[in-house]
């Protein structure tokens, strides 16, 4: 019996080694989730929040890391390039199912290089108008697009982000041609939106809210499948318009390297759900303007394929190109 159990023990203790620290009996490694944006702004937060809570149900010390730049890619390929069994990515559409579609080359494969983790929440998406604007609902936006091909602006946060793609599909959809006004930012485009300089704008819930909350802007319409309270009586694209498509989840996952063991891939992920199920995580994630959509690596999956399909027909269709 000894000659048979010596043998086992070495191949157990070959396979706990192979996992990264924190899924294994002793923790002493810490999991380093990496932001792709700078400190203090919605998806930091909710990394650490999540860091926060994992720290507790993982018994290892989270670090965040932020990593802003290039739309993401900076972030996503120092993850996809990761070894150490214990990187992370919070991760969103920008540097996984968008920038494949406008650049020819990337430093790393989002298909192949990076597996789903977990779902954890949605920011949606808004069109929106100043106080004093004239337009009243999407239909008059659209009346008038129609009537005058290509002056309705559209304020965006940049060339090839999820803003600027929305509202792009959103003209697409409904047969008119807005003219695109890109900026560096939600700051600057509100900014305008609000002096007049542009007619509309399609900003996240986060963005827009401290405008509605004071009454200096509108919301006439939200990309997401229902409602959102924090909205008021504003209704969904979808139901204002009669589009099928308008639902636009801007999701927030957690994705890994594709070369961390499997098992601490389904550690993780089962903490992180159990984590974005909590009654005060959906709190937390509703002051920032984002809704919690728990799910596995495979509702992840799932709405990453959605996103890329999507986001590839805007972007052929549309003939979009970044500078």
């Amino acid at each position: 019996m000894k000659l048979l159990w010596k043998p086992l023990a070495l191949g157990l203790a070959a396979c706990l080694a192979a996992l990264p620290s924190w899924a294994q009996p002793a923790n002493d490694k810490p999991l380093r989730i990496v932001v792709p944006f700078a400190p203090g702004g919605a998806q930091d937060v909710i990394a650490r929040y999540l860091g926060a809570k994992l720290t507790d149900r993982l018994g290892t010390p989270v670090i965040i890391d932020n990593k802003a730049g290039a739309g993401g890619i900076v972030a996503a390929d120092a993850v996809a390039k990761a070894t150490d069994g214990a990187t992370v990515l919070l991760a969103t559409g920008g540097a996984v199912t968008i920038a494949p579609h406008l650049q020819s080359k990337l430093p790393y494969d989002p298909v192949h290089e990076l597996v789903p983790v977990a779902l954890v929440a949605d920011t949606p998406m808004t069109l929106a108008v100043r106080a004093e604007s004239p337009y009243k609902t999407i239909a008059d936006v659209l009346r008038d697009a129609k009537a005058r091909p290509g002056h309705v602006t559209y304020a965006s946060t940049g060339n090839g982000t999820v803003s600027h793609l929305t509202g792009a599909l959103l003209a697409q959809a409904s047969g008119v041609n807005l003219l695109h006004v890109p900026y560096r930012g939600a700051a600057p485009a509100l900014t305008d939106l609000l002096g007049g300089q542009v007619a509309t704008i399609v900003t996240s819930v986060a963005s827009i809210e401290p405008m509605v909350a004071t009454g200096k802007a509108r919301v006439l319409g939200t990309f997401s499948r229902a409602a959102l309270p924090s909205m008021g009586t504003a209704p969904t694209v979808g139901e204002a318009t009669g589009l099928p498509g308008m639902e636009v989840p801007v999701w927030v996952g957690v994705m890994a390297p594709a070369r961390m063991p499997a098992a601490g891939i389904d550690k993780l992920s089962a903490a992180l759900v159990e984590v974005c199920n909590l009654p005060e995580t959906k709190q937390r994630f509703a002051q920032l303007g984002a809704v919690n959509t728990c799910g596995n690596a495979a509702a992840l999956g799932k709405v990453v394929s959605e996103d890329s399909q999507r986001w590839a027909k805007v972007i052929k269709q549309g003939g979009i190109k970044v500078d």
